[in-house]
């Protein structure tokens, strides 16, 4: 009895491991973990090459010549070698003192080509400092150096001169910051990414409904099978948009109620505005929606059963991964050939280009990238639908099955 038992048993379990094994997803399924670790170190790279632009962009700056800025020069050579790398003071700009000093370190806050912090000004027997709300340290690495130098004998004052400390000014930014401009556009990026790949997904979970309920049968029985296609494609869009509508009224709340909310938008604010950013941001959801959803239900179609559509969807959402990835990393590297290869490929275009309007005011590149999307948009529609329904209009044995018993030699 029992040994009849164990022989059932073992029939059953060599079916499910053939059927599990002796197919293509099963390579896809042990594959997955090495995918997931390449897109993460890409992703992660491209993070970290926004962060690195952001720290080369910030500068502190003395304005001072001769005798001075030589010893301000040498005292920062000294002292910078003591700081840790993570903690290192940004790089020092020394630059010849003009008309108005004050006016000129004041004007440096302003630069769209750098990012400072901390600007030191004035004679040596009365120093100033600049900084800004988040620049403590710069400012007091500045004040440092300043008294090294001055102590050194700069400008011919007596080593025993009593020297008072250089006077510092809180200064509040009136234009966003490089680095706040490269966080946000990156912050962009994300978020699209994670919308589009949570939401364009649900199409997959309802097509494997109405498959299983015979639904989609019925359908096709009354309308065109390519009307059904870009009904559901449409249709869970707007769904998508009643997500990101009720998301984003909350946090739009939460943002009027954060204390300092102008100095964090003045300091994040994105070069085209933010106005036409977050426009620009939904209408690039939605090419990324569309064209993601519509390989979804194109691919969803081929499938027999939700085990199999799930399987299909994985490859779909490693290469968004990817795309993820090259978008990261051309947001961290803007006017190279990445970037520009980021931001005309069709799937990774909308993503790249979110990120772009962060930190470039030109607003006809974004026309254009938007047209581009929409030719694709419209072509991969166009292929999906027909894949669509050949996939609801094919009898017999799933794509998975009759790939699995050619592997068997059945």
């Amino acid at each position: 009895m029992i040994g009849h038992f164990v022989a059932q048993a073992a029939v059953i379990a060599r079916r499910d491991f053939l059927a599990t094994v002796a197919t293509p997803a099963f390579l896809v399924f042990l594959l997955a973990p090495l995918f997931m670790l390449v897109f993460a170190v890409v992703g992660g790279a491209g993070a970290r090459m926004i962060a690195e632009s952001g720290e080369a962009a910030e500068r502190i700056v003395v304005i001072a010549e001769g005798d001075f800025a030589a010893r301000i020069e040498g005292a920062d050579g000294r002292m910078r070698g003591a700081f840790p790398e993570m903690i290192r003071p940004p790089r020092l700009d020394l630059r010849a003192p003009e008309a108005d000093p004050e006016s000129q370190a004041r004007a440096l806050f302003e630069a769209e080509d750098i990012d400072v912090s901390a600007a030191l000004y004035g004679p040596p027997e009365a120093l100033r400092i600049l900084r800004t709300a988040t620049a403590g340290s710069r400012a007091d690495y500045l004040a440092l150096i300043a008294d090294a130098a001055r102590r050194d004998g700069a400008a011919g004052l007596p080593a025993d001169r009593p020297l008072s400390a250089p006077e510092i000014e809180l200064l509040e930014r009136e234009t966003a910051t490089i680095s706040g401009q490269q966080s946000m556009g990156f912050t962009a990026l994300f978020v699209i990414f994670l919308l589009t790949l949570l939401l364009a997904g649900q199409t997959v979970s309802m097509l494997a409904e109405e498959k299983g309920n015979k639904v989609i049968e019925i359908l096709a029985a009354a309308v065109p099978l390519e009307a059904v296609f870009v009904g559901k494609l449409f249709g869970l869009f707007g769904v998508a948009i009643a997500f990101i509508a009720f998301w984003g009224t909350l946090a739009a709340i939460g943002l009027v109620l954060t204390p300092d909310i102008g100095r964090i938008l003045t300091a994040l604010d994105p070069a085209i505005g933010l106005g036409p950013f977050l426009l620009l941001a939904i209408v690039y959801f939605a090419m990324g929606y569309f064209l993601l959803g519509a390989v979804f239900l194109g691919v969803g179609a081929q499938a027999s059963s939700m085990r199999e559509i799930q399987m299909l969807s994985l490859p779909i959402t490693f290469f968004q991964m990817g795309m993820f990835g090259l978008a990261s990393a051309a947001a961290g590297s803007p006017g190279t050939v990445l970037a520009y290869t980021a931001e005309l490929f069709p799937f990774s275009s909308p993503f790249a280009m979110a990120a772009k309007g962060a930190t470039d005011p030109q607003l006809w590149v974004h026309g254009a990238a938007i047209g581009w999307q929409l030719l694709w948009v419209t072509i991969t529609i166009a292929l999906a639908a027909r894949w669509f329904r050949k996939g609801v209009l094919k009898s017999g044995p799933s794509v998975f099955r009759r790939v699995g018993r050619y592997l068997r030699g059945g």
